[in-house]
């Protein structure tokens, strides 16, 4: 296993490669660069595939779109699955030392190769699934041919997905592709419901779908402006105002929340007097916890949706859920998906009081667990950052070189827990509340767009590592 990433160096020549920049790009075309890579995701979003049929059946897929930042029908439909997938699977394995990577720039870069390679395989074998598993309609109705060009238009998109974060990763752009594409799709999901002109019959007459240009034309075109603002702040069949202001309250509660952190004093051991500040954040892994706990529940969900379509009556499968298509799209109505899944309204939340503390407990539990996990596979727990620490020469300020970890142990681990707990219950909040989205979409473009705030500050600053210096 430990030769396992050289065996790939001749495959790795081969791939397609975005090359290290040969100056420092400065910020503003840093910015250039992250605003095309955005509208060529944008473009993509929008563009729908070639000899698709046009597909009016629940969306089998509807849970994970948020976090796979895919639109149902586009070249987008496999979104960012091929590399999270591939990030995440080979995080886990050099975390649990089935691939052994050094420190060193040639065993980092067939890592990442690897990653990349990884990726780009997942892409051709999930675009082909998508097709064969008949999700754009049996194999025998499209044909070989169009089955064939299908597939190979998802699997080219989700390439030039994997190059666009290469891209940004490599610094021609700001922060990571992952995380912009994720904070790019849950904006414009937001925006749209709020701003959208498309005009729908609900049986009352004509609404306008986004909830503040329908806000105005309820107001202007009924008599009674009462109930006219009633239904434009409560209406349940369409994004209202009540949701709109809710995303924004969620929105501002996690910034405050952004801002909590422990500072460690740590001191070099080379330079008297040279001393420095160690920032361990409430959110110490960040979204990490609600990506995994998200992924969890939306492969939980595809399984007891592909199940229950095949076997409805099976009393295993319909312990595992049972579904039911409303709205187009399919909602769990009983069974383990169902208690997982958030209640939607305060009405349901008294209905089934089990439900909500079932779903409140899950969530909670979940994040806190993933959360402590992924420090140990991320390299970032305390004997990692005790180890980072000592080879730039670094000690706490008033505790000795050995007491480092003990130090650390009494934080990291407390942070990543109740941080973890914390993004949890924000989620949970932000789903009652009946925000725009949903709370996983809206916790993960906010704490996204923070991080890219967080850049800005440090470009304008001059600040490139983790250490806040003090006199």
């Amino acid at each position: 296993m430990p030769r396992l990433l050289p065996s790939l160096r001749p495959f790795l020549q081969a791939l397609p490669e975005v090359e290290a920049p040969d100056r420092k790009i400065i910020y503003r075309e840093r910015l250039l660069w992250t605003g095309v890579v955005m509208l060529i995701f944008l473009v993509c979003c929008n563009l729908p595939l070639y000899g698709v049929p046009v597909n009016k059946s629940p969306d089998p897929f509807y849970w994970m779109r948020v976090m796979l930042a895919s639109n149902r029908g586009t070249l987008m439909e496999l979104g960012i699955a091929p590399i999270v997938t591939s990030g995440i699977t080979m995080q886990v394995l050099s975390g649990w030392g089935i691939i052994t990577v050094q420190q060193s720039k040639d065993d980092r870069g067939l890592f990442s190769g690897a990653q990349k390679f990884f990726g780009i395989v997942l892409c051709f074998v999930q675009a082909f699934l998508y097709v064969v598993c008949g999700t754009y309609g049996p194999v025998s109705e499209l044909g070989f041919a169009l089955a064939f060009i299908i597939g190979l238009q998802l699997a080219v998109a989700g390439c030039v997905v994997i190059i666009l974060d290469e891209l940004m990763q490599k610094g021609y752009g700001l922060g990571s592709g992952i995380s912009l594409f994720i904070a790019t799709n849950s904006c414009e999901n937001i925006i749209w419901k709020a701003f959208s002109p498309t005009t729908i019959n609900t049986g009352k007459g004509t609404e306008f779908e986004g909830a503040i240009i329908a806000l105005f034309h309820l107001v202007i075109t009924r008599s009674d402006k009462v109930r006219a603002l009633q239904e434009a702040f409560y209406r349940s069949n369409l994004p209202n105002i009540s949701n709109l202001l809710s995303t924004i309250l969620v929105f501002v509660i996690v910034i405050y929340f952004q801002g909590w952190r422990v500072d460690l004093q740590v001191k070099y051991m080379k330079y008297r007097g040279q001393q420095a500040s160690y920032p361990i954040k409430l959110f110490y892994t960040s979204n990490m916890p609600i990506i995994l706990q998200t992924a969890l529940v939306s492969n939980l969900y595809f399984f007891s949706q592909f199940f229950h379509n095949r076997a409805p009556n099976n009393i295993f499968v319909r312990l595992f859920g049972v579904w039911k298509d409303e709205g187009g799209q399919s909602t769990p109505v009983n069974g383990l998906a169902y208690y997982i899944s958030p209640p939607h309204t305060f009405g349901e939340i008294i209905g089934d009081p089990i439900h909500s503390i079932i779903y409140i407990v899950f969530v909670l539990t979940a994040c806190a667990l993933f959360s402590k996990t992924w420090i140990e596979v991320s390299g970032s727990s305390p004997r990692d950052v005790a180890k980072q620490l000592r080879d730039q020469q670094m000690v706490m300020k008033g505790h000795r070189d050995v007491a480092m970890i003990t130090v650390l142990n009494r934080y990291i681990p407390t942070a990543a827990a109740f941080g973890g707990m914390c993004i949890g219950a924000l989620t949970v909040m932000a789903d009652f509340l009946g925000a725009i989205g949903s709370g996983t979409g809206i916790l993960l473009a906010v704490t996204i767009i923070y991080q890219y705030y967080e850049m800005f500050l440090k470009e304008q600053q001059g600040l490139g590592d983790t250490y806040q210096f003090t006199e």
